[in-house]
């Protein structure tokens, strides 16, 4: 099995240098994420890469570490922080061997680290395409890692539990054949390509 670190390590490089892009008077822009403002996302997103490393680390009862982080002083450097620490503790040796467990997932289950590593990744791809389409700015995912985020994507399940308000992703939208990778992606996932039209 594809050992696929090296793909979400460069999904988070890619955020990374979109959130660099952040200015603190865009915080309160919405989101393609329904209800969430900028400065909302970005908590969450730095809160679930705690979160990760710490189920990484093998943390498996306090939901505490996944709690979303301020972001108000610095967006670019908390996130970029959360970021660094993951991608350590996923670099950890034996990690792939392990169980991670995740308190919002189905209820919270632990599950094979190669799984959840692959939540991260298809996460970090749609999170950081949410952030780069709040600040009408392209999201520069290479071919390679939208190719290899695919098969995760399509794996997530699509039925009524995305119509729920809380839903990460929301119903999958009609993919165009021959169509920019990306869009495929996003419309996989309930997301327009065209936000917000």
């Amino acid at each position: 099995m594809t050992d696929i670190r090296p793909f979400d390590r460069r999904a988070l490089e890619v955020t990374e240098a979109i959130v660099d892009q952040v200015k603190p008077d865009q915080l309160g822009l919405p989101t393609p994420c329904a209800q969430w403002s900028l400065r909302q996302l970005l908590a969450h997103m730095a809160g679930q890469n705690h979160g990760f490393a710490a189920a990484a680390d093998g943390e498996v009862s306090d939901d505490s570490v996944w709690a979303d982080r301020p972001v108000d002083d610095d967006p670019a450097g908390v996130f970029r922080a959360s970021s660094r620490r993951v991608t350590a503790a996923f670099a950890r040796e034996g990690v792939l061997d392990g169980e991670f467990w995740l308190p919002q997932v189905r209820g919270g289950q632990m599950f094979p680290a190669r799984t959840a590593i692959g939540f991260h990744f298809v996460d970090y791809v749609v999170h950081g395409w949410d952030v780069a389409a709040t600040l009408s700015i392209p999201a520069p995912f290479d071919e390679e890692t939208l190719t290899a985020v695919l098969p995760y994507v399509e794996e997530v399940p699509d039925g009524p539990n995305r119509r729920a308000p809380d839903a990460s992703f929301r119903p999958a939208l009609p993919v165009r054949d021959g169509g920019p990778l990306l869009d495929r992606v996003l419309a996989l996932l309930g997301r327009s390509p065209k936000w917000p039209a």
